[in-house]
C-alpha cells in the first residue's frame, strides 16, 4: 500500500495595515461598482474580502460611511488620471485615449458610477459632493493643460467644464441606453461635441481663438478634425443664404 505524504499546511502571511486596509477598499468597489451605496452593508464588505466585520470596523471605525467615502476617494483618484496624457501629438487623439479609459471605467463601474454622478444616496454628504466636484475640476484642469493655457479666462475654463459635464451626462444616458452605442461610436461622437464647442467658443473669444488655431494647426487632414469637417460642410452649404 502506498503511503502518502499529507500537503504541507499552506503558510499563512499577516497582511500590513496598508495592504489590508487596500483589500477591505478593493472589495468595498467591487460591490459600490455595480450596487447602489445604500444596497451594500458592512457584512457584504467583509463577505466580499473573506474577513469578519469587527475587522472592517477595525480599520474603517466610522463604519459604512467612512468606508464609502473612502472607496471613492479611490475611485476619484482613477478616474481624474483619466485626461492625464503626454502632451504631444494631435489634441484630439490625446483626447480620445483619455475618454477610452474614461468609457472603460463607466463601463467596469456602471450602477456604482450611476449612483455617484445621481447623487441621491442615503450615504450622500457634502463630503461626498465635494469628491464628485473634485473628479470634475481635476478632469478640467488636465483638460486645460493640453491646450497650453497657463491663465485661461472664463469662456475658455466655462467651455472646458461645459464638455466635462456632457460627458458625464452622455455616460449617464449610454447607461440607461443598455451602452449603446458601442464605447467607439460614443467615443467620437464626444470628441466632435468638444471641437464644436471648441470652435464656437472661438468665435467669440479671442484667447479661445488663439488656442484652437494651435490646436488645429496640429491635426491630420484624416484625422477627427478633418472627418467632422468633411460632414459638417455639406450641412453648412445648405444654408449659404444665411451667409
Amino acid at each position: 500500500m502506498t503511503r502518502t505524504t499529507p500537503a504541507a499546511p499552506r503558510a499563512y502571511r499577516r497582511l500590513s495595515v496598508p495592504e489590508r486596509r487596500a483589500q477591505l477598499l478593493d472589495a468595498a468597489l467591487s460591490l459600490f461598482a455595480h450596487r447602489a451605496p445604500e444596497d451594500v452593508s458592512l457584512d457584504d464588505v467583509a463577505e466580499a474580502a473573506g474577513v469578519s466585520r469587527p475587522l472592517v470596523y477595525r480599520y474603517f471605525p466610522g463604519g459604512k460611511q467612512q468606508l464609502y467615502e473612502a472607496a471613492l476617494r479611490s475611485a476619484a483618484d482613477e478616474l481624474a488620471v483619466c485626461f492625464a496624457e503626454p502632451q504631444t501629438g494631435p489634441l484630439t487623439l490625446r483626447l480620445a485615449r483619455a475618454l477610452e479609459r474614461y468609457l472603460a471605467f463607466v463601463d467596469q463601474h456602471d450602477t456604482g458610477f450611476s449612483a455617484l454622478l445621481h447623487g441621491g444616496s442615503v450615504v450622500e454628504t457634502s463630503r461626498t459632493t465635494a469628491i464628485v466636484d473634485g473628479i470634475r475640476r481635476r478632469a478640467a484642469e488636465q483638460i486645460l493643460v493640453h491646450l497650453a493655457v497657463p491663465a485661461p479666462g472664463p469662456r475658455l475654463r466655462m467651455m472646458v467644464r461645459t464638455w466635462i459635464t456632457a460627458v458625464e451626462a452622455a455616460s449617464l444616458i449610454w447607461l440607461d441606453e443598455g451602452k449603446q452605442p458601442d464605447v467607439a461610436e460614443l467615443r467620437d461622437w464626444l470628441l466632435d461635441q468638444f471641437v464644436a464647442l471648441l470652435t464656437a467658443t472661438a468665435a467669440t473669444d479671442p484667447q479661445t481663438a488663439a488656442v484652437a488655431r494651435a490646436a488645429l494647426a496640429l491635426e491630420a487632414p484624416d484625422g477627427p478634425v478633418g472627418v467632422l469637417a468633411r460632414r459638417v460642410i455639406p450641412v453648412v452649404s445648405e444654408a449659404a443664404h444665411l451667409l
